[in-house]
């Protein structure tokens, strides 16, 4: 579980395939092989790390659902650690688990982004989503997109103040909205 609150700016230091090499200072302190990193919001375990770096595997499910496959050496990804019990909650629950890959239509500081219906029918005003593992406040939608506000500081601590229109993004919908929909649906007995 985590927050969105992105830790740190890390770096794509090679990808050959799924297996990823990242540079990194903070997320490395206390990381462990077997840990949970979240790598643009996509949850992703420790294979291997050393001084300033770690490695992971994605597999080519989580490649073709995501914006990882799309990394390049030198790319900047939004990292984060998982939450523990006795961390402040800033952001909202967050699983790691991407439900789609959006495309941004505007850049911040009015950040739109295209989003597949099945994301959009779990998006509402002043609601949360997850944009590239960054928690975020919708500001609007539409049948087609969101927005959300950028604050400057978001916009140059993570990669959404580099994003531009064509650039595509994970996307993960409020959990509590797809278990309230869940709840309500009616089963046959």
């Amino acid at each position: 579980m985590f927050t969105g609150i992105v830790e740190e700016l890390g770096v794509v230091i090679s990808r050959h395939g799924g297996h990823l090499r990242f540079g990194a200072q903070a997320v490395v302190e206390d990381t462990k092989v077997g840990d949970s990193i979240a790598v643009n919001g996509c949850c992703l375990t420790v294979t291997e790390t050393g001084p300033g770096w770690w490695e992971a595997t994605a597999v080519e499910e989580t490649l073709s659902r995501t914006n990882l496959a799309d990394l390049a050496d030198g790319d900047r990804v939004n990292l984060e650690r998982p939450v523990r019990m006795a961390d402040r909650l800033g952001g909202h629950l967050v699983q790691g688990h991407v439900d789609a890959v959006g495309e941004v239509r505007e850049p911040a500081p009015d950040l739109r982004v295209a989003a597949p219906v099945d994301v959009l029918r779990y998006v509402v005003p002043k609601g949360s989503i997850t944009v590239d593992g960054v928690s975020l406040t919708v500001v609007d939608v539409d049948a087609q997109s969101f927005t959300v506000a950028v604050i400057p500081h978001t916009a140059e601590a993570t990669t959404l103040g580099r994003r531009r229109p064509g650039e595509r993004v994970n996307l993960e919908a409020d959990v509590v909205a797809k278990y309230v929909e869940r709840l309500l649906e009616v089963h046959p007995r």
